[in-house]
């Protein structure tokens, strides 16, 4: 009982992982962990949102990194 109750918090299951069955697996497109990591990050860059920042700290961080671009002036950056 203790471990049917606990089983979700206890053991980490990674989003990358296939645990279907091999025919299930062959018909979705036979994907390995290294296309199904590259399909993830890919939808997540898609559809990430930028939080909302305040436009002061925005000036204030574009001001800092002009500052630092100009300390390294032989740096191309």
């Amino acid at each position: 009982a203790h471990t049917q109750a606990n089983f979700q918090a206890a053991f980490y299951r990674s989003p990358l992982a296939d645990n279907n069955r091999f025919e299930q697996w062959h018909e979705e497109g036979a994907k390995d962990m290294t296309q199904r990591a590259n399909a993830l990050w890919k939808r997540q860059l898609e559809q990430y949102e930028a939080p909302p920042l305040d436009p002061a700290v925005d000036e204030a961080l574009l001001a800092y990194v002009r500052r630092r671009k100009d300390s390294f002036p032989d740096s191309n950056v």
